[in-house]
């Protein structure tokens, strides 16, 4: 669309070479001033105050076609211009410009007031109204644009508080759970502890029951720090120290679980990686581990760290066993895999082809902070509109309505343009001799050769049969023939 205007403006421009509405000047002048309005179209959002002024000398050129085309000129121009005050000094200077310039096309016949009335009267129609629609419209487009900001600003913000409000939620119930449910379950493991030391010397028959009271409330205190360290925010400062998640601390798990399990670990240590991940790694690792030794102690076990790509991959796998294996809850493995997605990664458990059982987890080195997570939460908010929705209130306040007043021009010069090229307007000299002036109808005329050009100054003009360069000039008053000569263009 880049070439598109300037292009249809130049053939706009050159209408009247082939319709003639009016005394058309030299060819020469209408491809000049079809060139002069294509170069205003390319150049109106470029250098929209200079554009304007430029219109001016268009106007003493009788070419109705150019004119009318420069109301699109001073539509596109005024909605680049941001000051208000300057865009009305140059609209005054414009009107003044363009009237003086129509002083060029005055008729001798026609009186200075009347010249003057109908350039200030063009100016308003090819000037403040295009000028006005511009206007409105430019300043539309950036307050709606900055609603829109706003508007996206807003519930930004609003999502951002909710999940500020989530976070402090959960915080809150974890503090709550470790407060109540630790305590109590911590009272409950020493005295299963002391009971079961107990019946080993004196009730050797509860010995049993009492183990299993002793064992079960340690893993519903495991299970509770799992779920406080999913709901939790921020690591546990006491639980992770330097050597947490690396190397030689899954080194020390491996060699201290008590299994028949290898470590196979590959790329770099992670002592650079986030406290996050290195604390996951770690949870992964020993939950793996306490499975195998509950399911299957006997299994061989292999435990695979391999660090690349800016991201862990763990994972632990252990062979089939001859024992008939426990059924576990799998909340362990539950904690684990919400753990691992809260840091962007993944995590897998289940038994692979081969049996036995495998847990895998992907976690990155250095996952998101609870900033970037909050803003991928605000990512949801739905975009706002790309395309406005122009209701009637919204034509009227957005000055689209002034639109409307370049439709009757344009219209006028379609209905002359398809006038001109049906009219007959060639007339022979036998009778242009034969009219007699106070005595020939205009009715007559304009029956048999239509109107011919209408001049600015009320006259009729009509080509002539035997030469292009001869234009008989016909004037009627009161539906009489005034006066007539010969003039040539």
């Amino acid at each position: 669309m880049r070439f598109v205007w300037p292009a249809l403006a130049f053939l706009v421009g050159l209408v009247p070479l082939i319709a003639p509405l009016a005394p058309t000047p030299h060819p020469l002048l209408i491809t000049a001033s079809a060139l002069w309005i294509a170069a205003l179209v390319w150049f109106a959002p470029r250098k929209p105050e200079w554009v304007l002024l430029l219109t001016a000398p268009l106007f003493a050129v009788n070419n109705l076609w150019a004119m009318a085309t420069t109301m699109f000129v001073v539509f596109a121009a005024s909605r680049s211009i941001p000051r208000l005050g300057r865009l009305w000094a140059l609209l005054g200077v414009t009107t003044l410009l363009q009237t003086a310039f129509g002083l060029f096309q005055v008729h001798d016949a026609m009186p200075l007031w009347q010249s003057l009335l109908g350039g200030i009267l063009g100016s308003v129609f090819f000037v403040v109204f295009p000028a006005v629609s511009g206007m409105l419209l430019g300043r539309r487009r950036p307050m709606v644009r900055l609603l829109q900001e706003r508007n996206e600003y807003l519930e930004r913000a609003r999502a951002l508080t909710a999940a500020s409000a989530r976070s402090d939620e959960r915080a809150h119930i974890a503090g709550e759970m470790h407060d109540m449910l630790g305590h109590r379950l911590s009272l409950i493991s020493i005295h299963a502890g002391a009971l079961e030391l107990t019946t080993a010397k004196k009730a050797p028959q509860l010995h049993e029951q009492a183990e299993l009271i002793r064992t079960t409330s340690s893993l519903a205190m495991a299970e509770l720090r799992e779920i406080l360290g999913v709901l939790r925010t921020s690591p546990e400062p006491e639980s992770l120290d330097e050597d947490t998640g690396t190397r030689s601390d899954i080194t020390a798990l491996v060699e201290g679980s008590g299994l028949a399990a290898t470590l196979d670990w590959s790329g770099d240590d992670l002592h650079g990686a986030d406290p996050r991940t290195r604390r996951a790694v770690h949870r992964v690792v020993r939950e793996a581990l306490t499975n195998v030794g509950k399911h299957a102690p006997s299994a061989r076990t292999r435990v695979q760290v391999a660090v690349q790509g800016g991201r862990a991959r763990i994972q632990v796998l252990n062979g089939p066993t001859s024992a008939v294996e426990g059924k576990g809850a799998r909340r362990g493995l539950i904690g684990l895999e919400e753990r691992v997605g809260l840091l962007g990664g993944s995590f897998s458990a289940g038994r692979p082809v081969e049996g036995g059982f495998r847990v895998a987890a992907d976690v990155p080195l250095h996952p998101p902070t609870q900033a970037d997570q909050a803003a991928a939460e605000v990512g949801e908010v739905p975009p706002p509109l790309a395309a406005e929705i122009l209701t009637v209130p919204r034509v009227l306040g957005g000055g689209c309505l002034g639109l409307l007043a370049l439709l009757p021009i344009t219209g006028g010069l379609v209905v002359l343009l398809l006038f001109t090229l049906l009219n007959p307007t060639q007339m022979n000299a036998p009778y242009f001799d034969s009219l007699q002036v106070g005595v020939t109808a205009e009715d007559e005329v304009f029956e048999q050769f239509g109107v011919g050009q209408l001049g600015i100054d009320g006259c009729s003009r009509f080509q002539t049969s035997h030469s292009p360069d001869l234009v008989y000039k016909l004037c009627f008053r009161e539906g009489k023939l005034d006066s007539k000569e010969q003039e040539r263009p």
